[in-house]
């Protein structure tokens, strides 16, 4: 029989014993990392109590089941550039529990990093830097430090450091360009925007915080910071003056960009700014030149100059440039319109034809000067040229010679406006007044329209013609009674007594309707036209009715129809105005009654019974309504029928 005779715990949980075979085997897992070496003591014992022991030695052999680690002991998150080379980062140590080759381990940095590991001592190493840094370039770095052993197969651990690179003012301020040019045109505004200039630096924070201004000059005399001026944070450059083209054209600057670092690292960039012109100069009249004692100076032409002598030349100059101080000559005004003439771009004064004895002695001319600017300026020199063949000739008149004016134009300039202002104002008094007048007779026509009545004309079929003077047709009288407003009133007329009328059958037929003037109109609810009945067409006079005049000497007791012109016109209008005055029953026209005054004139033998009573028998065309004799209202008769609208106006109706 076999067992242990003595084997510690450890081992007691690791292995077992056969009792019969004597064999050891293991019950659990071996770890050489926790233990290398186990012994123990064994016994053997037969039937008949005798026994044997041994001593048992098991040796655990190593495997690479364990994988390096890594730790770090030191470690700096940041660091500055421009560090000098081999500075310490990081402290790590690295163990292996395996042994031997299994237990040997192996460090080194992943990538292509300026970082590298030293070993210091026993499992310690340092990561430390290889060159320089620039944050510039790169601000941080992610570093992978691996751990290997040399086991079969081999092992390994990585381990992963951050590391920022902390800034130095290293980089000074660097401009966008290497100069700078600029415009500005001359007269600009005070305070006007010129350019911009920008400068970037590199660095972080406040090293990189920029700051501009300019390196102190100065142009004639004075400092350049009274001309322009910078923004210190925007680079933005201004101007403090007005510039003058004509003073200077250009300027040259230095403008500075300086960080805020420790040290403050600073660079300059050149600024060249132009002055560009403005047409801001009129031409300046060099010759002829006006004389300082108040004379007026004279240029000489002889009567025998042919056409294009010289005769002088006008001399300009013009402070501006370019375009704005090319200059043209004209000639503005002359005494004598084609005599002289003036070089367009030269300015030379020559005679335009052969001087002519009727030619003035003194000769005025206004040359004008102009520049091709935008707007154009321009000036103006008054030549007087005295025309004669010598000196004396001139000397004689000298003292006469002035430039020419003419007074009475400004006199005239003010009769003008005047006359075209009195022009105005006559024209619009006569709108006014025709405006009034067509309002006037538009407001009339209104008040017409709304009384509810109108007066139409009557037709020209209603006149005949008879030696030349024109008479109704159609000639009647009535009364007629209306109320204030009648525009819908009905009307009764009287019944005639008399059956005859002056018109005929057919003139019936083809007559119009008559309206009524004033404010009395027909009903307009009988919409349907009877025809009225055709009077007695028998209204001529006989033979023995026919009044003759006073004159008359033929004593025939009947009369004749007078022959004379002028007595058939009289006849005619006093039986016109007879029908009239007879509608009032109360006319006589200077006779007795019942002769109608007709006796005054024609003689007693002609009275009332000669003429046929015209207020009987009136009708109106197209109309049913019957006039009734007015007589009868003044014999107390009644009309037939009414609509009680017959308040009395004393209004008489007369056609």
């Amino acid at each position: 029989m076999y067992s242990f005779r003595y084997v510690d715990d450890k081992a007691a949980q690791l292995f077992k014993l056969d009792c019969n075979l004597g064999t050891i085997s293991t019950i659990g897992e071996l770890n050489h990392e926790e233990s290398g070496f186990y012994e123990m003591e064994v016994q053997a014992m037969d039937n008949s109590g005798y026994s044997a022991r041994a001593k048992v030695l098991i040796t655990v052999l190593d495997v690479n089941d364990n994988a390096p680690e890594v730790v770090v002991t030191s470690l700096s998150s940041s660091i500055l550039e421009n560090s000098p080379r081999g500075t310490l980062i990081a402290i790590l140590n690295v163990n292996d529990q395996d042994s031997e080759e299994n237990g040997q381990v192996i460090c080194f940095i992943q990538g292509n990093l300026p970082f590298k590991l030293e070993k210091s001592y026993g499992n310690y190493y340092s990561l430390v830097t290889d060159t320089l840094l620039d944050r510039e370039l790169v601000p941080s770095y992610n570093i992978t430090v691996t751990a290997a052993d040399r086991g079969s197969p081999p092992l390994s651990t990585e381990t992963y450091i951050s590391l920022n690179v902390a800034d130095t003012n290293d980089n000074p301020p660097a401009f966008s360009h290497a100069s700078y040019t600029a415009y500005i045109p001359e007269n600009n505004p005070r305070g006007a925007s010129i350019v911009a200039v920008t400068a970037y630096d590199p660095d972080y924070g406040e090293n990189a915080q920029v700051t501009y201004s300019l390196v102190e000059d100065t142009l004639q005399g004075v400092s350049l910071s009274s001309y322009v001026s910078i923004n210190s944070d925007t680079g933005v450059l201004y101007a403090l003056c007005s510039f003058d083209y004509e003073q200077f054209r250009d300027l040259l600057l230095q403008v500075m960009a300086r960080d805020s670092g420790d040290p403050p690292l600073s660079s300059n960039v050149s600024l060249r700014l132009f002055v560009l012109d403005q047409n801001d100069n009129t031409p300046e009249i060099l010759y002829p030149a006006l004389p300082t004692d108040g004379s007026t100076g004279v240029e000489l032409a002889p009567r025998s100059a042919e056409p294009g002598y010289l005769v002088t030349k006008v001399v300009a100059v013009d402070r501006d440039s370019g375009q704005n101080a090319w200059l043209s000559y004209r000639l503005l005004k002359a005494s004598e319109p084609g005599l002289f003439s003036v070089g367009l771009h030269t300015g030379e004064v020559r005679t335009a034809r052969a001087l002519l004895d009727r030619d003035a002695l003194k000769q005025s001319l206004v040359v004008a000067v102009q520049d091709h600017g935008q707007p154009p300026l321009s000036a103006t020199v008054t030549l007087t040229v005295a025309v004669a063949d010598s000196i004396p000739d001139v000397l004689a008149d000298l003292g006469s010679l002035e430039p020419s004016a003419n007074p009475d134009n400004s006199g005239l300039t003010l009769y003008l406006v005047v006359a075209v202002a009195a022009i105005s104002c006559v024209f619009l008094a006569f709108v006014i007044v025709l405006l009034a007048l067509r309002l006037r007779r538009w407001h009339t026509s209104r008040l017409l329209q709304s009384s509810g009545g109108g007066l139409a004309s009557v037709p020209a079929s209603h006149f005949v013609g008879v030696d030349g003077v024109r008479a109704f047709l159609q000639t009647y009288s009535h009364e007629v009674s209306l109320t204030a407003d009648s525009g819908k009133s009905h009307l009764i007329f009287p019944q005639p007594n008399y059956a005859d009328t002056l018109i005929s059958q057919e003139s019936c037929e083809k007559s119009e309707p008559l309206l009524l003037s004033g404010d009395s109109v027909l009903s307009k609810d009988n919409h349907s036209l009877i025809q009225q009945a055709p009077p007695n067409t028998d209204w001529r006079f006989s033979q023995a009715q026919r009044p003759s005049t006073s004159g008359s000497q033929n004593g025939d007791e009947t009369g004749t129809w007078p022959n004379n012109q002028f007595d058939t016109e009289m006849l005619q209008a006093m039986i016109l105005a007879s029908a009239s005055e007879a509608a009032d029953g109360s006319s006589t026209l200077g006779g007795g009654a019942g002769t109608m005054g007709l006796s005054a004139r024609y003689g007693p033998q002609f009275t009332l019974q000669h003429v046929p009573d015209y207020r009987q028998n009136v009708y109106i065309p197209g109309s049913n309504a019957t006039l009734t004799n007015a007589a009868g209202k003044r014999d107390g008769k009644a009309p037939a029928g009414g609509n009680g609208n017959k308040k009395k106006s004393g209004k008489k109706e007369k056609k």
